[in-house]
């Protein structure tokens, strides 16, 4: 069984006075307080949801 790619991100701006979208996304990806890091993994869907908070997450890490 190979690895699974995974992505480490931390939220870094609030989702105070943001859109439901972007507060619904912050939440599926498992952040809804600053600071809070997850290690998720590297799917299509994930990327797409960190590409849409971008201003409001960072990535920590990307591990193989």
């Amino acid at each position: 069984m190979a690895d699974k790619k995974t992505v480490t991100i931390r939220q870094t701006g609030s989702p105070i006075r943001r859109p439901k979208e972007q507060r619904d996304t912050l939440i599926g990806l498992g952040l809804n307080k600053m600071g809070r890091v997850r290690t998720l993994e590297d799917t299509p869907a994930v990327r797409g949801m960190i590409r849409k908070v971008h201003h409001m997450v960072e990535i920590v890490e990307e591990s193989k």
